[in-house]
């Protein structure tokens, strides 16, 4: 699977706000904000159908695309700041100057079939996709690094299409904001006149994010004693990751899917007498079969010196929980930040493989969420060593969820109509799935997942006789 894409790179770029952002020059972290310093950046593609050559994208559609931006960034000006670290112990904050700006890189595939191929839900390589991925620099000066917080690459695909690759560090935000910020330049993109039309700026005021339990206290801590230890401070191996022989493909969850897992799971605690899942959202629905399928498929390639594919030990599968509706007071529905718990519900792998797997996998998950609706922080002292668990040694037998099917990305459209497909690509590096909503059925939901070519071909094996034999 290991065919890379042929990109030539045209142009490098600032893009800056049009006028200086308003005090205050600089944004404190929240305890939200902290635990998200141990990871690597979120990257997401969004790829749109464009007929013409690249020198008509050039000369008229990327000029309204920088426009756009420079007006979207004036409105989100923490994206085009940057976070500094000074010496310890103080705290990493977001600094903003007259100088901000996002990086935007211009660059042209010189295959004839990549956009075509690159739109598919089958598999294809996972290396193809990196080079649409634009990167996020850290610079040094003295004793103090700065890190950008979001950077952007188009590429185009002559006479086919083009692709909106973005990367952006989960400190500054969560899919919540980001989605609103794509959202507002895609309306401004469209309408350089519809800033008029957006209902809610964002709001940063960070005095709305009450910390009760110490949270910020323990997770600086738990910083400083990682930056005193070592010198990688991601979570987990990414660097390490093998992506040659590695698929990516989206397999869909329909609603109809969705009514017969949700029927054999109530139909099997019946027949069973035993208690229904107490919470059985499309989402938990989707995420059960799934979660099923892959610890068949995985339990088919992993050898016996795995005590927990032994069934000896528990597998985690992990997720956010947005934290807007679910705290004890308010916080605006615009605010710019991150604003997310982490729900970790385990089985083992006995359990899951047996008769009645996706009831297991129904009750782990939805009793974690129900669990999270009442105490979003409960046990949130504990969320990055929960992490460091998580993406461990054995952190090919977890699963971890990115994205949500809340956010209706398919309906972010640039002036070029719907996106013809969105990868989520930080999902490469670690044993994870995507989630979003289906852009050809209502109430389905896509999910994307990457792994070893052969481990793909038996997962959607499993997944398609999977959902056969619940019609």
């Amino acid at each position: 699977m290991a065919i890379l894409s042929t990109v030539k790179v045209l142009e490098h770029c600032k893009v800056s706000p049009p006028s200086p952002p308003p005090p205050p020059t600089s944004i404190p972290l929240t305890f939200f904000d902290l635990p998200w310093l141990f990871f690597s950046p979120n990257q997401t593609l969004f790829f749109y159908e464009y007929d013409h050559p690249t020198s008509h994208f050039l000369s008229t559609s990327l000029p309204t695309l920088k426009h756009s931006l420079s007006l979207a960034l004036q409105l989100f000006f923490p994206f085009s700041a940057r976070l500094n670290f000074p010496p310890r112990p103080h705290k990493p904050y977001f600094v903003c100057s007259p100088n901000d700006h996002v990086s935007l890189t211009v660059a042209e595939s010189t295959a004839v079939d990549d956009f075509q191929r690159l739109t598919q839900y089958g598999p294809r390589g996972v290396s193809e996709f990196h080079p649409l991925v634009p990167e996020l620099k850290t610079s040094v000066s003295g004793s103090e690094r700065e890190l950008p917080l979001l950077s952007v690459q188009v590429t185009v695909f002559p006479g086919s299409g083009f692709c909106l690759g973005f990367a952006y560090h989960h400190v500054a935000a969560d899919g919540r904001t980001f989605n609103n910020f794509i959202k507002t330049w895609s309306s401004l993109c469209r309408d350089s006149d519809s800033s008029l039309l957006i209902k809610t700026l964002p709001t940063f005021d960070r005095t709305v994010i009450v910390d009760r339990h110490g949270l910020e206290e323990t997770f600086l801590n738990q910083w400083f004693l990682r930056t005193c230890k070592e010198e990688k401070l991601v979570i987990g191996s990414e660097s390490e990751a093998d992506l040659s022989d590695g698929a990516r493909a989206t397999v869909v969850v329909g609603s109809t899917h969705m009514d017969r897992i949700r029927k054999w799971i109530l139909t099997q605690c019946a027949r069973k007498n035993l208690a229904q899942p107490v919470h059985l959202s499309p989402y938990v629905l989707t995420c059960s079969f799934v979660w099923v399928c892959l610890v068949r498929t995985l339990s088919q390639f992993q050898g016996s010196q795995n005590r927990r594919f032994l069934g000896e030990d528990p597998i985690y599968f992990g997720f956010n929980a947005g934290g807007i509706n679910r705290l004890d007071y308010p916080v605006p529905a615009p605010y710019f930040g991150n604003c997310i718990g982490f729900g970790r519900p385990a089985a083992v792998k006995e359990e899951l493989l047996g008769e009645d797997g996706m009831v297991v996998a129904a009750n782990a998950i939805g009793n974690t969420i129900k669990t999270l609706d009442k105490t979003l922080l409960g046990g949130a002292e504990n969320w990055i060593s929960d992490w460091e668990v998580f993406f461990g040694s054995d952190s090919d037998i977890n699963l971890m969820v990115s994205g949500s099917p809340k956010v209706d990305l398919y309906k972010t459209d640039f002036g070029r109509g719907r996106p013809v497909k969105i990868e989520e690509i930080s999902i490469d590096k670690k044993r994870g799935i995507s989630l979003m909503e289906s852009r050809d059925f209502v109430g389905g939901i896509e999910v994307g997942l990457t792994l070893p070519k052969i481990h793909m071909d038996a997962f959607i094996s499993i997944f398609n006789e999977g959902l056969k034999l619940l019609e």
